[in-house]
Parts: structure tokens; C-alpha cells; sequence
């Protein structure tokens, strides 16, 4: 988490615990040291698919379905959300998951790299979630951009990287990346892009 541990941990106690089905996602997620988004992220995803209407969620890079599950509720019945991962057995376990949670009805699994997925896939999205190797993060803009509808939003997630970013001793492919996806972000002409230093970093961008 990149705030303070004291404020970290307020930010935790200060917001509801998670219950049933994404509580159980969560437990497993802390028990196989899976990186997730978690609850705080997790309420900014949901929030902002509202904010905006949102009916066609596609997701790049899903892992078990937790960001999924919060897409999902803000979508409605209606909606749907495009889950994607290299692991058929995370997309099996999203699916698991989503259906005790009634969710699943309106998600579609794609195995396989999500920017292929993403760039295959028909017509434009409402939200686009960023989640996939961090060195893919800056080309990854030419396929996203084209897909998100006028007035939808690009989440990506990492963007601070433990604060890795800021410091200039790290030179490492993956900082550089996300350092560079950053730039192109702030620079893209068709986004309008913030930052929020919540959990690892989120960047919010709206398509112009």
C-alpha cells in the first residue's frame, strides 16, 4: 500500500468487511498469495462502472474473478462483463465463485492473452480494466483507446508499484514500463487521465 501504514490501516477498519462468496475470494486470495485488487480498490471499480452507466465491462487479466465480481453488481442483469486470463483453471474458479454469487449470468470467459482477446472482441466498451504483465502495459494503449467508447473509463492497476516508480535508483523493465505506460496516458490526447494513490495505485482515464 503506498499511504502511510497508520492510514492504510484506517482505510481498512473504516471500510465494510467483505461478506459471503467475496469474503471467501478474498481468504483464498491471502492464503495463495494471489495479488488482488481487494475491497478498497475494489469499491473505486464498482463506483465508477455506476458513475458512468456501464453495461459492457471488459476485463484484461481477471485472475479468480475478484475484480470481476465488482463489475459484475454494477452492471446489472443486464450487463456484461468479459473476464479474461492465460489460466483456464483461474477462469474456472471465476466462474465457480461468480455463480454462488448469481453473477455469473452476465460474465463471458475468455482464455487466452487479453489484448488479442480485447482486439478480437465486437464493437466498444464502457470500462476497460488494465491487469496483465506490467512490460505490456504501454502498447497495450493501442488496442484500448479504440475499444472504449466516448466518455468511458480506463482503469489500470499497479500504476505506483510499490513506489518503485518515484525512485530513480529503479531501472528495471517493469518500473520503466509503467513509468513509460504513465507518460503515454497523461500525453494520450483522446484521455484524460488521475492517478489515485490507493492500494498500489489506480489510473483512472476517461476517453474523451
Amino acid at each position: 500500500m503506498i499511504v502511510s501504514e497508520n492510514v492504510g490501516r484506517y482505510l481498512d477498519d473504516v471500510t465494510p468487511a467483505s461478506e459471503g462468496v467475496l469474503a471467501e475470494m478474498e481468504v483464498y486470495g491471502a492464503e495463495q498469495k494471489f495479488p488482488l485488487i481487494g475491497p478498497l480498490v475494489g469499491r473505486v471499480l464498482g463506483l465508477l462502472a455506476r458513475s458512468i452507466h456501464a453495461e459492457r465491462v471488459f476485463e484484461c487479466g481477471s485472475g479468480y474473478g475478484y475484480s470481476a465480481w465488482w463489475f459484475a453488481e454494477a452492471v446489472g442483469p443486464k450487463g456484461e462483463v468479459f473476464l479474461t486470463d492465460l489460466s483456464q483453471d483461474n477462469l474456472d474458479r471465476a466462474k465457480e465463485y461468480l455463480a454462488r454469487g448469481g453473477l455469473d449470468g452476465r460474465c463471458r470467459f475468455l482464455c487466452g492473452d487479453a489484448v488479442s482477446k480485447l482486439a478480437e472482441s465486437y464493437g466498444t466498451y464502457d470500462a476497460i480494466l488494465v491487469d496483465i504483465d506490467k512490460e505490456s502495459y504501454p502498447d497495450s494503449l493501442d488496442v484500448t483507446v479504440p475499444k472504449l467508447r466516448t466518455g468511458g473509463i480506463l482503469i489500470t492497476d499497479n500504476v505506483l508499484w510499490s513506489g518503485r516508480v518515484a525512485d530513480e535508483a529503479e531501472t528495471d523493465d517493469t518500473t520503466e514500463a509503467i513509468r513509460e505506460y504513465t507518460r503515454r496516458l497523461y500525453a494520450h490526447e483522446e484521455l484524460e487521465t488521475v492517478i489515485l494513490p490507493l492500494r498500489d495505485g489506480v489510473s483512472v482515464s476517461r476517453k474523451l
